[in-house]
């Protein structure tokens, strides 16, 4: 085929190239990670023009913020649809953390790897609002099902959420059954829990005399 009869690109509508763009980065970043990435590099993998990636996103930071938003959303609402079918706290944590895992499985690291990257953390992150939402709704079915303070049930929760990131990250790198880890993942999630309610906040609590 000669370059005259070559087949026209194909047009996409605005908010479907934007799209487009935001897909290829993350299968980029999946791949390679953040170091090596680049307007062009990214234009060139999406089959767009420097000049056209510029007309969507008017700078790298700006691109990876709104993937960071577009990742940590799709999670949330994952995990939102997972939590409102669970019927004990066990199978809360579990559906949460079976959807986290999956996404990881499917996703890879992206959202760890954007959220450490220093072009994206020195950004006022408009996401982090996703966080403390979650920190609060497990908090709260913490202090209305289990004897616990609700700034004891706030810090156990946060920290918590480092273990599912921890055990996505073994994931990718061992050989270990998902449906095992995922169990491993829970009890530990569960287990600090107990340790907090029946060890630290019984220790630190005042004697009665």
């Amino acid at each position: 085929m000669t370059k005259a009869e070559s087949k026209p690109k194909r047009r996409f509508s605005p908010k479907v190239r934007r799209s487009m763009i935001l897909d290829k980065t993350a299968e980029l970043i999946a791949k390679d990670g953040i170091s090596k990435l680049s307007m062009e590099s990214i234009g060139q993998y999406a089959d767009v023009s420097k000049s056209l990636m510029y007309k969507y996103f008017d700078s790298m930071p700006s691109l990876l913020k709104e993937l960071l938003e577009r990742e940590l959303l799709l999670l949330f609402r994952n995990q939102v649809e997972a939590a409102e079918q669970a019927a004990t706290f066990e199978d809360l944590v579990r559906r949460t953390t079976h959807v986290y895992l999956n996404h990881i499985a499917e996703r890879g690291m992206i959202i760890h790897r954007l959220q450490t990257d220093p072009s994206i953390s020195n950004l006022h992150d408009p996401t982090y609002y996703k966080r403390t939402a979650a920190v609060d709704y497990f908090s709260n079915v913490v202090v209305k099902n289990f004897d616990m303070p609700i700034e004891l049930a706030r810090a156990v929760t946060d920290i918590s959420f480092g273990i599912p990131v921890s055990a996505g990250d073994y994931l990718l790198r061992s050989d270990m059954d998902r449906e095992e880890l995922e169990e491993l993942t829970v009890s530990m999630i569960i287990g600090s829990y107990n340790a907090a309610r029946f060890d630290f906040f019984s220790r630190k609590q005042k004697l009665k005399r």
